[in-house]
């Protein structure tokens, strides 16, 4: 057996995730699939390259010897691979690739960006992965990535890549059913959400263990769940769930929305695009209509709105 691109490329995915589960989803195949791969790329080199327990695959030795050489191979590929997709697209005609993590911004984003850019193809690609955005960024499969950092959990950030803080410091509010006793309070402390269980998605990048941490912290350790939001949001209205949500989220007549005292759970958001790309202009208006769209949607928002009032905090300028 020959290695090739796609088999070092399977290496660094399991390696980057620390699973098979997340690698194969990652990857777009199957766990047996990615199972039956790696176990004939170590047949075919004669050791294994990862070691297998509870907490996930971990490289030995001679695996992180073949992921020191097959990184730079697989970043090179990828760099050639982008920027051939770049030049057929700039012979095609102008087009605009949008990788975004879940916000309420987007809607006016893409108005905005379709008003200034007319005759331009916009694409939306969403994933609740950070980093995996930024990995199709720097590998030239999308133009700008709009993501967020959770606090205390950097992201993985590939050479190759600028960006654009468009806010520092976003408050996380928290959901719970309308009925629940804290939300007749317009500020709500931590503590009394202890005996709740708590909802994270556990593939957003950050967001399991930026909860656990402020939990920690706080000195509770309340049951946690784990599902993603949309699901969230059904147990939540009837009292099963309080979670985390942006504070730029709607009121709805089932669920109240609530900051948090002192704002314990924040994201940093941020707009990346590859450096020394030739499109610092389109790039430039792209920021501008996400500030214009991200203003719009935190002054619709009364809580957020009032939030801001308090703290004095500025809002992204479209300038």
């Amino acid at each position: 057996m020959e290695l090739e691109v796609r088999h070092l490329r399977a290496l660094c995915a399991i390696a980057d995730t620390g699973s098979l589960h997340k690698a194969a989803r990652l990857l777009g195949m199957s766990q047996p699939s990615l199972t039956t791969q790696l176990r004939r790329i170590e047949q075919a080199l004669g050791a294994e390259l990862f070691t297998r327990g509870r907490t996930g695959c971990r490289p030995t030795p001679l695996g992180r010897a073949v992921l020191s050489r097959a990184r730079p191979l697989v970043a090179q590929m990828a760099l050639l691979v982008g920027e051939a997709r770049a030049a057929a697209a700039r012979a095609d005609g102008a087009r605009l690739r949008i990788g975004s993590t879940a916000s309420r911004a987007l809607a006016g984003w893409l108005r905005r960006l379709r008003q200034r850019l007319p005759g331009t193809d916009i694409t939306l690609h969403m994933d609740v992965s950070a980093n995996a955005l930024l990995r199709a960024l720097a590998a030239g499969q999308l133009d700008v990535a709009f993501v967020h950092e959770v606090e205390g959990c950097p992201l993985r950030v590939p050479d190759g890549l600028e960006r654009r803080v468009l806010v520092e410091r976003e408050p996380q509010f928290v959901s719970m059913a309308r009925d629940h006793p804290a939300a007749a309070a317009a500020v709500v402390d931590i503590a009394d959400l202890a005996e709740d269980r708590w909802m994270v998605d556990p593939t957003v990048d950050g967001e399991w263990d930026g909860l656990r941490r402020v939990l920690g912290a706080a000195g509770i350790d309340p049951p946690l769940m784990h599902a993603d939001y949309h699901t969230a949001a059904s147990l939540i209205v009837v009292g099963e769930a309080v979670a985390p949500c942006q504070p730029t989220s709607g009121p709805r007549d089932d669920m109240a929305i609530r900051p948090l005292r002192d704002d314990p759970l924040a994201v940093r958001l941020l707009l990346y695009h590859r450096r020394g790309d030739d499109g610092a202009a389109l790039y430039g208006t792209a920021y501008a209509a996400l500030a214009a769209a991200y203003r719009e949607a935190a002054l619709r928002t009364s809580a957020y709105r009032h939030w801001l009032l308090r703290h004095g905090t500025p809002l992204p300028c479209p300038g």
